[in-house]
């Protein structure tokens, strides 16, 4: 039965350009979107950017642009690799947009109307790196250890959120699965966060300008993170149409990396709650991952553009080599030094390979399509779609080219090549199958290659099978 289903990649910061990183997440929602609309479900599927706060204004003044100007650019560069990526999301949000602004100003005013607003002063330390205030304790050698910056000392009249007042329903959402956090281990370490005695915190700033005014004091614009939280709501109409918002709300998935973890299965459902409205439904948070052995950075020159990645091996070469690479939620290293070995591998010599073989058989002995769909087990088909269904891609990817590669071998096992005329009723059968398999491998590789599923579906439905360009090309190391 059809559904509706809501997913989210979190808002990417525009201090820099997409990587493989940013697209990572972003891939993974997509094919999970893709799988969902090929159920039938009805589907929405929201990725955008996170453009205020001091570390935006900051990057822009470096490259001597405005803000507005330097937030347009890095927006449209995080389109056009989506775009190259051949993602299909249905909203793209910027948190410059007056139609966020409007949404964040109704749901602040409300925060302060409930009472979970209050004006107070901070001091302590603060990583514009980061966007957050953080603790003597959390330093290494007195530096942030994501960014390795001094923090800044600041001094200011903030108003804070209570935050207190939410938690012990917050952490009972989170015990009894009402809010799903996976892995498993992501819930450990959401449930060890309550351990740390945690803080009402600060959801404005008075020093810093490029932001979204608080509504009930203009002197004082919202904290970057608190705001930027609010785009799942703003993006489906939160305080503008409020039939749509609840035609959506609350969020089926939200994925995103682990280092923003308490922000989203803490301080963002407990904001929720103070205004009366429900908590995400499940947050799937994932691993970092290193590039062939070592930690990914701008500065170490090892940082992998995406849209790279696409012109060597197309859109969807780009999206198999980082989704199976390792355990979809897990840390993990990317081997980008055997990229082309992988990519012949699997998609040349095993997808494409099986594909061009099975056509051009078929066109050779002119055997007609009997558009049946043997060959594949119902439970091994059912694995696979468990296996998308509960966000383990790389095992999804794992066992539709463990079809892919039993195919191959029954086709090498049956060798139609070799039979003679006497044999062509077994050749066109042997065929036959063949290509109803292939059918069915394009379906349930589609998420993941939509290009080449396509492809397939079209070479594979005509009565007639004619042999094509290979689906992917050997390259050369």
């Amino acid at each position: 039965m059809s559904k509706r289903f809501y997913i989210t990649t979190p808002i990417y910061y525009v201090n820099d350009r997409p990587h493989v990183g940013t697209a990572y997440t972003t891939i993974a929602a997509d094919v999970v979107a893709r799988w969902h609309r090929q159920r039938g479900d009805e589907v929405f599927f929201l990725t955008g950017t996170d453009e205020h706060g001091a570390k935006a204004a900051e990057s822009a003044a470096k490259a001597g642009k405005s803000p507005e100007e330097f937030t347009a650019e890095i927006a449209q560069l995080f389109q056009l690799a989506w775009k190259n990526l051949n993602i299909k999301y249905d909203d793209f949000i910027r948190t410059t947009e007056k139609r966020h602004a409007r949404s964040v100003e109704k749901f602040m005013q409300l925060l302060k109307d409930n009472d979970a607003i209050y004006k107070g002063t901070y001091e302590g330390l603060y990583c514009v790196g980061c966007e957050k205030f953080i603790t003597e304790k959390e330093l290494v050698d007195g530096k942030c250890p994501l960014h390795n910056r001094v923090p800044e000392k600041i001094k200011e009249k903030n108003y804070f959120f209570r935050l207190t007042k939410y938690l012990d329903t917050v952490r009972r959402l989170i015990e009894t699965d009402e809010i799903v956090i996976e892995p498993v281990e992501r819930k450990k370490e959401a449930l060890g966060l309550f351990q740390q005695g945690l803080e009402d915190f600060s959801v404005s700033r008075e020093k810093v300008k490029w932001g979204i005014p608080l509504p009930f004091d203009s002197k004082q614009v919202i904290y970057v993170w608190v705001e930027a939280l609010q785009n799942y709501v703003s993006a489906i109409g939160y305080g503008d149409d409020i039939d749509r918002f609840h035609r959506w709300w609350p969020v089926d998935v939200q994925l995103m990396a682990k280092d923003i973890l308490k922000f989203h299965a803490i301080y963002w459902p407990a904001m929720l709650l103070a205004v009366g409205e429900k908590a995400p439904k499940k947050e799937f948070i994932h691993g970092f991952f290193s590039i062939n052995g070592k930690k990914m950075g701008k500065s170490l020159g090892n940082t992998i553009d995406p849209n790279d990645m696409v012109e060597k091996f197309g859109s969807d070469g780009a999206r198999y080599l980082l989704l199976s690479q390792f355990p979809f939620g897990q840390d993990g290293d990317i081997q980008e030094s055997r990229f082309v070995e992988k990519y012949n591998a699997d998609l040349a010599n095993g997808l494409g390979n099986l594909v061009s073989r099975t056509a051009n058989l078929m066109e050779k002995y002119a055997v007609e399509n009997s558009m049946t769909d043997p060959g594949i087990a119902s439970d091994k088909i059912e694995e696979i779609e468990s296996a998308i269904q509960e966000l383990s891609l790389e095992n999804a990817l794992k066992k539709i080219f463990q079809l892919i590669a039993e195919v191959n071998k029954y086709l090498d096992a049956e060798s139609p090549w070799k039979m003679d005329d006497s044999q062509a009723e077994k050749r066109a059968e042997v065929l036959r199958d063949c290509a109803a398999r292939v059918r069915r491998i394009a379906r349930l590789v589609y998420p993941f290659l939509p290009i080449a599923s396509r492809r397939i579906e079209r070479q594979f439905s005509e009565s007639l099978v004619k042999k094509e360009d290979p689906l992917f090309p050997r390259i050369q190391a």
